[in-house]
């Protein structure tokens, strides 16, 4: 077999938490198969995090900074390249990188530090891979808009239900039909407390004191159980799939703190699941847009998930209906979702 010419991409990366730090793993452990089938040597020449950035025009070490990071070190402690307190706007301008990597923490407020860095990239005509739902929500039409000015790819599979090609299925596999509905479970918090709760007979406190116990749920959890983190990525469907320009402002959204288990058990006694359901369905011209608790028929493929899947369901005028469902534990297959998009904006041979 011939092997690709191999071409060295130098990248930069924001975030190095559960999703960037796995990222940066398999920067490492596929580099064999990122040569040998995409001809492709990834090579990150900067990174940042909270306590600061690391930046090496030859190279840092991937495995290293996974190391560190495991041992609760900030990127800024890298020997001989750490930049204490250095912003990741200000490193990633130094770096001037080939490829861009944004993995830092959703926030909807106002997206930021991601949005600044998204900006910042795109307007100096440097591809973006992002795993951020903030800069989606916020800005959505802004950042393509910008990408197509400057004519670079910004590329943001992970950032909806993480390795579930939720977005690629939509805009890529559909495409010449129209989406009358699509239904999401897109956070897997909340299915993770509701499938426990109707398993286990837990409370919903209950429920949440396990998930987070076990690290599947934040000290503050209201960004899933509430609804948002959900509706977010419905927003970023609408927006890529749909083509309906959206905000958060146009879904309507409740979260799961009222659900009980008088609420499971009545729903199964009528053969139905209660799910957190993302739903954009088609009116006319138009979509309506709801993140709610939903009973759902036993039979439902969104109603069969187990506590760590997430999955969508389109229903589409000519392919049919077509459902996609994932297991996913931990965040590995998010940060393989980024480099899926890596390898898809840099093309392989």
């Amino acid at each position: 077999m011939v092997q690709p010419e191999l071409r060295t991409v130098r990248f930069f990366i924001a975030g190095l938490g559960a999703i960037g730090r796995r990222f940066m793993g398999l920067v490492a452990s596929q580099e064999g198969i990122l040569a040998s089938r995409y001809g492709l040597r990834l090579l990150p020449v900067g990174a940042a995090d909270s306590s600061g950035a690391a930046l090496d025009p030859a190279g840092l070490d991937p495995a290293r900074i996974v190391a560190m990071k495991e041992g609760r070190q900030g990127v800024a402690a890298y020997p001989g390249a750490g930049r204490p307190g250095l912003a990741a706007r200000t490193a990633l301008a130094e770096a001037a990188p080939d490829l861009f990597i944004e993995a830092t923490p959703t926030n909807l407020r106002d997206a930021q530090p991601g949005l600044g860095c998204i900006r910042d990239a795109l307007g100096r005509g440097i591809p973006v891979v992002t795993s951020s739902k903030g800069p989606l929500v916020l800005a959505y039409q802004e950042v393509m808009g910008l990408a197509a000015q400057t004519g670079v790819r910004l590329a943001f599979s992970a950032a909806v239900a993480g390795g579930l090609p939720t977005v690629n299925l939509g805009r890529r596999d559909l495409a010449g039909s129209t989406v009358q509905r699509v239904e999401g479970i897109f956070n897997l918090t909340t299915n993770y407390i509701l499938t426990t709760m109707a398993e286990e007979g837990l409370s919903y406190e209950e429920a949440l004191a396990e998930a987070q116990r076990r690290g599947h749920a934040e000290a503050d959890p209201s960004l899933d159980v509430d609804g948002w983190d959900a509706a977010a990525k419905l927003v970023i469907v609408a927006n890529s799939v749909l083509g309906r320009p959206t905000a958060l402002g146009d879904v309507q959204v409740e979260g799961i703190r009222g659900v009980t288990p008088r609420h499971l058990g009545q729903a199964s006694r009528a053969g139905k699941v209660i799910k957190l359901l993302a739903l954009a369905e088609r009116v006319g011209s138009d979509y309506q847009l709801s993140v709610r608790p939903t009973a759902l028929e036993a039979t439902h493929p969104l109603a069969r998930l187990t506590a760590w899947q997430m999955g969508v369901r389109y229903t589409t005028d000519t392919m049919g209906t077509i459902v996609a469902a994932i297991d996913e534990p931990d965040p590995l297959p998010t940060a393989a979702a980024v480099l899926r998009d890596v390898i898809d904006v840099c093309g392989h041979k």
